[in-house]
């Protein structure tokens, strides 16, 4: 009965001690006409932009007013085609900015829920040492992010791992911490004890889901803006007859029709990107 009275708690509690595990930031795409993404970091620099990968070819392709380089050689394009790449660069300098307001809201959003969660279950003998990491490490993903998507580089890998990374370490953390309090409380037979400790963490998790829910509402109006951005990017590109040397077309951003599941959700889940 004890050990069922343990794994009860533990469950309560950790439903509210792990957002990330628990819950995503869900980013709505409704405005996007499909699924959008690209192979490429890019490099949106004052004299053009500058599109390469480690893997798949071709390698580097860097674009200028109207004029294209693919793996260090010039190719050339018809007057169509060149304007065509002016608006792509001018829609991409655009965009970048957008992108790195979006990824900074996100990253507060997932800082936040670790900071509600940690004030309300961790003992009071780490809580202090665990915001003091949390409030560091939030500070240092900002700067992240600054220093690359708002300078004008991104990164699609360490974009998507950001927040993971910044706090994955500290997750574990308060989870061994919660983990510990609720078996001591299951463990004092208190049941007045185990009660109080089920209700917080059911009354916060439910306070959670709103704030979340709120959060990623804007967000949303936030990605609701980007899209019409990311749609006459992709329309560019379907219009353009620029070719490789393979005779292949040339591709900065992978195109896709949008599953079952985009529509189901209406949205795409970013882990709190």
């Amino acid at each position: 009965m004890r050990r069922t009275l343990i794994a009860c708690t533990i469950a309560a509690v950790m439903a509210a001690a792990a957002p990330l595990s628990a819950r995503t930031v869900n980013i709505g795409m409704s405005k996007c006409t499909h699924d959008y993404s690209t192979p490429y970091d890019v490099d949106v620099e004052r004299d053009g932009i500058s599109f390469h990968r480690t893997d798949g070819t071709p390698a580097k392709v860097f674009l200028h007013n109207g004029a294209l380089r693919v793996d260090g050689r010039d190719v050339s394009v018809s007057s169509d085609d060149a304007e065509a790449l002016r608006r792509y660069e001018a829609g991409v300098r655009q965009v970048m900015p957008e992108v790195a307001v979006i990824a900074r809201d996100a990253i507060d959003v997932g800082f936040s829920a670790m900071t509600t969660v940690t004030a309300s279950f961790a003992d009071p003998g780490s809580r202090s040492r665990i915001l003091e990491k949390l409030n560091r490490k939030h500070a240092d993903a900002l700067r992240e992010v600054d220093a690359t998507l708002g300078q004008g580089h991104w990164q699609a890998k360490r974009a998507q791992n950001l927040l993971e990374d910044s706090i994955g370490d500290t997750v574990g953390e308060l989870v061994g911490t919660v983990t510990g309090e609720a078996v001591s409380a299951a463990l004092s037979g208190d049941s007045s004890k185990v009660a109080a400790l089920q209700a917080r963490a059911e009354s916060l998790d439910k306070s959670m889901n709103k704030e979340m829910d709120a959060r990623s509402k804007r967000l949303e109006e936030r990605t609701d803006a980007i899209c019409p951005r990311l749609n006459d990017l992709a329309g560019i590109q379907k219009g353009w007859h620029v070719k490789l040397a393979d005779g292949s077309l040339l591709q900065l951003m992978t195109i896709k029709p949008k599953t079952d599941h985009d529509h189901d959700h209406d949205g795409s889940s970013v882990a709190s990107e």
